[in-house]
């Protein structure tokens, strides 16, 4: 009685495993083609936020994105080298990899081991549609990205730093990405530039604003983060500038 109940036991934990197997490739509805998912939904191209860099691992990138308030289901798909054709989603599957905050999860990472350069595409889910990023070009093999802290900041305009990166600009850059955090690594700002400057706060330049609610006022003899991410049009990141930075009286 003792084993053949033990066998029971077993038999139902493999058929609640085998059920919960099945219900996440049901949610899922999808075989890990791109292709696959985007004729199963209605789709909007070109509205994810997102790129790429290297690190400081030769054979490690990491993606970046923007998930908007209320999007869910942010999935990474990857081509197998980047010969293929960017733009036909046949090429790409999905990797399953564990999803990371940037700036205490304002963005999402993902971190993914390769020594081959492909192109990436980030979906998710916003009001029932499938929205997908434009290509990422990955260059970590022949490009890396170039890492720096080399940033020029005016305080002659109290408790509105002017923030200038010119020295690093790079011939490909096609935009800034700039964040000022706190000492926590919240976002209080992040916004986009085709400008080599930013003045926090003014958005007399910025092309693009992901600041979900009205920036807080520096403060005084506050240590603070300053991010500039160098984007080229194949959204890899060029240069990423991480500096530090006190605001003076």
């Amino acid at each position: 009685m003792r084993k053949t109940n033990f066998l029971w036991v077993c038999f139902l934990v493999l058929l609640i495993s085998c059920n919960s197997d099945n219900e996440t490739i049901a949610e899922q509805d999808d075989d890990g083609s791109l292709d696959t998912l985007v004729a199963q939904n209605t789709i909007e191209i070109d509205n994810v936020i997102a790129c790429a860099s290297g690190s400081e691992n030769p054979n490690e990138i990491i993606a970046y994105v923007y998930p908007r308030l209320g999007v869910s289901d942010i999935r990474y798909f990857e081509t197998e080298s980047v010969t293929v054709d960017k733009n036909d989603y046949e090429n790409y599957r999905q990797v399953i990899l564990p999803e990371e905050d940037f700036f205490n999860g304002y963005l999402k990472t993902f971190t993914r081991q390769t020594t081959v350069e492909k192109w990436v595409i980030i979906s998710f889910r916003e009001s029932g549609i499938l929205h997908l990023s434009n290509p990422i070009r990955l260059k970590h093999k022949t490009q890396n990205t170039n890492f720096t802290t080399e940033v020029t900041i005016d305080q002659s305009q109290i408790g509105m730093p002017l923030f200038n990166w010119e020295t690093i600009l790079q011939p490909l850059d096609a935009i800034y990405f700039q964040v000022v955090s706190d000492a926590s690594n919240e976002l209080l700002s992040g916004t986009y530039t085709f400008e080599p400057q930013f003045r926090y706060y003014q958005l007399d330049n910025v092309v693009l604003n992901i600041t979900e609610e009205i920036p807080p006022e520096l403060a005084s003899q506050t240590l603070y983060g300053f991010t500039v991410m160098g984007v080229s049009e194949d959204n890899w990141v060029n240069t990423l500038l991480q500096a530090e930075f006190v605001l003076e009286d």
